[in-house]
């Protein structure tokens, strides 16, 4: 893709602005804001001010395929120059309507077999894709030390739920069943996501436990949706001004669960499921300025209640879409190295590894 003028332009004004001396940023970013006992990072104000700055927003009402090329483009401004050295090659998932695009990576030197995440990019279910996430899955490669397939999962409202979680389920049926080729361990693929994904990963691990058979080794979980049918607190208390808003929230539901869907479905709200006994140890990242962080958190204290071993780390200082944002600032891709490390020490082959029991 050619990267339009006004992009670079604002990507150049972007990467400026976090490369001023502290008090300048403070300056441009405004008075600390404080909400809730927490302090906003001024890593995450000052981006959230020059997006307003620059009327960036994350949706633009009904019109679908704008917010998507808006959001591809908006990565050149954010995720900062392509991670290297990490092989990509294009490889395809079969599923029962056809075929699935996906991309695995794999970080230079990494022998076969390790662990590998199938990742799936987040965007409420109807916008993102591999490529808005292509340095996300690379960094977690990379931080890692594990291969990375990010799927192609159908998205909203050309395929309403279920596609999303048939694709998601199908992506992993055929990691494991094709482990080999892949250059994985079929007992160290981990599921994984950050927001939407988030949710079908959970999903995933759900669903592939209940069935009996295959199941993966551990979910990493970024600032996941978990319960479709309720409004938590945090919701309310970050409702606008914290990127995601609640309006948009209702967009995205409005698109992948339209009327006549129970959002109440576990494979919608994986927080409601009946039994979460059993599932592979978790890492829960949530961020304090987070519409999500409430329901993100609670279904990190029902796995806990269920006997799941589970790491909950709730970032107090961020905002929604942190790991996306990892070629500005530092705390961005602190947080992200957090939960990479995770995943390295989940898929570990020694025995300093998290176990299922």
């Amino acid at each position: 893709m050619t990267i339009p003028l006004p992009v670079r332009v604002q990507a150049a004004a972007v990467r400026a602005a976090f490369a001023l001396p502290r008090p300048l940023r403070r300056l441009i970013a405004g008075a600390p804001v404080r909400r809730d006992g927490q302090e906003l990072a001024l890593d995450a104000q000052l981006l959230l001010r020059l997006m307003r700055a620059a009327g960036t927003r994350l949706v633009v009402g009904d019109q679908v395929e704008t917010s998507r090329t808006l959001l591809e483009l908006g990565r050149h401004i954010v995720s900062g120059p392509v991670i290297e050295p990490v092989t990509a090659r294009e490889i395809v998932v079969p599923a029962e309507h056809g075929e699935l695009p996906a991309t695995l990576y794999t970080p230079e030197g990494l022998t076969a077999p390790s662990g590998l995440l199938v990742f799936l990019h987040g965007g409420g279910w109807v916008l993102g894709s591999r490529v808005s996430h292509d340095n996300t899955a690379r960094f977690l490669a990379r931080q890692a030390g594990v291969r990375v397939l990010s799927v192609e999962y159908r998205l909203a409202p050309e395929h309403v739920f279920p596609a999303a979680v048939d694709d998601a389920l199908a992506a992993f049926d055929h990691v494991h069943a094709h482990a080999a080729e892949l250059g994985a361990d079929p007992e160290r693929i981990a599921v994984g996501g950050d927001s939407a994904g988030g949710n079908l990963a959970a999903v995933t691990a759900q669903l592939a436990t209940a069935r009996g058979g295959p199941a993966p080794a551990f979910q990493l979980l970024l600032y996941p949706a978990t319960d479709a049918s309720r409004h938590r607190r945090s919701r309310e208390l970050f409702a606008d001004r914290f990127f995601l808003t609640s309006e948009q929230m209702d967009w995205f539901a409005d698109h992948y669960a339209p009327a006549g869907v129970d959002r109440a479905d576990p494979r919608i709200s994986p927080l409601l499921a009946d039994d979460l006994a059993g599932l592979p140890p978790a890492y829960i990242a949530t961020a304090g300025f987070d519409p999500l962080r409430d329901e993100g958190e609670a279904y990190a204290e029902a796995l806990t209640e269920a006997g799941v071993k589970v790491v909950l780390s709730r970032r107090p200082d961020l905002i929604h879409g942190y790991a996306n944002f990892l070629g500005i600032g530092d705390l961005f891709r602190e947080a992200t190295a957090e939960a990479a490390d995770a995943l390295r020490a989940a898929l570990s082959d020694s025995d300093t590894a998290l176990s299922r029991d």
